[in-house]
């Protein structure tokens, strides 16, 4: 198939309600850091844009969000010209310059303070990282407390990048500044906001 089918291929059947159903299960997971939501297979992005990932990017993305993409997903003509076609979204020159980041390849992420961090007047203005993460339970564990979580919760998203739990640190000393994180998996999704306090947990 050439690059223009592909492009114009695999979005939205029903773009309002399938955009609302992507849009409130972030909405929720990010409500409650932690919490997994299974997310229907709306979207049929080409290789290696994930699904998930591509359903999320067609319901949060539009002209007037600067998107990133990791070198993984630069290198493929044919997600690029589908993220445009679906979404019109311009691509972000830097990561500084993004509103959202599609990272296809974690463990070789840049570190987070590389991203846009919004400014103090402007604290919505950071990027959001869209993370595509192999699962949510074979990587190091991490013990997550903070708002929208009763006591603590716990997950272990596979192929995170180095040394995570320092860099996630001091995003959270930047706030009311700071990243925000999407962990995507073929079966569902989990936020990290940045209010969110993370550990490792000891074996």
């Amino acid at each position: 198939m050439d690059i223009a089918a592909q492009s114009i291929e695999g979005g939205f059947a029903d773009p309002v309600f399938n955009a609302q159903t992507v849009f409130r299960a972030v909405m929720d997971t990010m409500a409650r850091p932690g919490s997994v939501q299974k997310l229907p297979a709306f979207a049929r992005p080409p290789a290696p844009l994930s699904a998930s990932a591509g359903a999320i990017a067609l319901a949060l993305c539009d002209n007037d969000t600067p998107l990133w993409l990791d070198p993984a997903l630069q290198a493929s003509p044919a997600v690029k010209s589908w993220l445009g076609f679906h979404t019109g979204a311009p691509l972000a020159n830097t990561p500084a310059d993004a509103h959202f980041a599609l990272i296809a390849a974690p463990a070789e992420m840049m570190s987070l303070d590389g991203f846009s961090q919004g400014t103090q007047d402007y604290p919505d203005r950071s990027t959001t990282l869209i993370l595509h993460v192999g699962d949510l339970v074979s990587g190091t564990p991490l013990l997550l407390e903070g708002p929208g979580i009763e006591t603590s919760a716990t997950i272990a998203p596979a192929q995170m990048p180095r040394h995570f739990v320092e860099q996630w640190k001091q995003n959270i000393k930047r706030f009311p500044r700071g990243v925000d994180i999407i962990l995507v998996t073929s079966g569902g999704i989990a936020c990290l906001p940045r209010t969110t306090r993370i550990k490792t947990m000891e074996a």
